[in-house]
């Protein structure tokens, strides 16, 4: 009997030691509520200004005889109404024509158009003379959705 009271004893001395394993399951449980509790006040929270974005459409452009018309080719020449022109003239053409619009009452807007290969950066000079010479409206001309192989 004394061997059946020794097992018994030292079954319970395991028992009795203590457990010094963390349990995640509770800090697990916990995280899962406070995440799904973020995800749905989140968007409450967050504030949007709120924009009406317009509505896509096709306009088609109106020609006017005060309008400019610049091209900008894939190897980079510009042409300012159909003529080939030096970028660093088409500042000061850009400024005269604004001038002459002022007089008339008729303020011209400028057409650019940029070939699908040229660079930004030559679009961009033709973008910044216009900047500099004051002009208040500039535009790109498009073509319509292609479906042309590349």
């Amino acid at each position: 009997m004394s061997k059946a009271r020794d097992v018994q004893i030292h079954d319970q001395a395991e028992e009795d030691q203590l457990n010094t394993t963390i349990n995640t399951t509770p800090l697990v449980d916990v995280m899962l509520v406070l995440l799904i509790i973020f995800l749905v006040t989140i968007p409450v929270i967050l504030k949007v200004a709120p924009v009406h974005l317009p509505n896509v459409r096709n306009i088609a452009t109106q020609t006017k005889p005060e309008n400019i018309v610049i091209a900008v080719t894939a190897d980079g020449t510009v042409y300012y109404n159909n003529v080939a022109t030096d970028i660093a003239l088409v500042r000061g053409k850009l400024a005269d024509s604004l001038r002459a619009g002022i007089a008339s009452g008729l303020i011209p807007e400028v057409h650019i158009r940029g070939d699908r290969d040229s660079r930004f950066q030559d679009i961009g000079r033709v973008i910044l003379a216009c900047q500099q010479a004051g002009i208040p409206k500039v535009g790109f001309i498009t073509e319509p959705h292609n479906d042309e192989a590349n």
